[in-house]
């Protein structure tokens, strides 16, 4: 009997009727014309495709402090060997550093920006300059 049971309703069929049982949700969508063509609806459906947009990073600026013991010659060496200045702009740099305290050396990606600062801090600690080099959202 239990085994009849299961039979019975694994088919979907009612055990006293013997009839067929229908879900009570594609019944709705039969008589209202929706759901899959061929089913007795009109056969048109509005199809919905999302687009993911990558968000842009966000960008950090490079900045080089003042002190007043690290020569101007290593300040142009390192704007010109870690942030590709050509001899004049890496110049005006550090005349801006020298004279306003801080200067931008450049604007990059969060990851790009601290291997930068630590390259330079890396470098000025191995020729035994104090110079600072630190990051800042834009």
């Amino acid at each position: 009997m239990v085994l009849r049971i299961k039979r019975a309703l694994l088919r979907g069929r009612h055990l006293a009727t013997g009839l067929i049982r229908t879900d009570p949700l594609r019944a709705a969508e039969r008589r209202r014309g929706t759901g899959r063509p061929g089913d007795g609806g009109s056969g048109t459906a509005v199809i919905t495709q999302t687009r993911t947009r990558t968000k842009r990073p966000n960008l950090y600026r490079v900045l080089l402090l003042n002190d007043d013991y690290t020569p101007m010659e290593f300040v142009v060496h390192v704007l010109q060997r870690f942030f590709n200045k050509d001899a004049d702009e890496a110049t005006r740099i550090m005349l801006h550093v020298h004279q306003n305290g801080v200067g931008e050396c450049g604007v990059f990606t969060y990851e790009v920006a601290e291997t930068k600062v630590t390259l330079v801090m890396d470098f000025a600690r191995k020729h035994q300059h104090p110079l600072q080099c630190v990051m800042e959202k834009k």
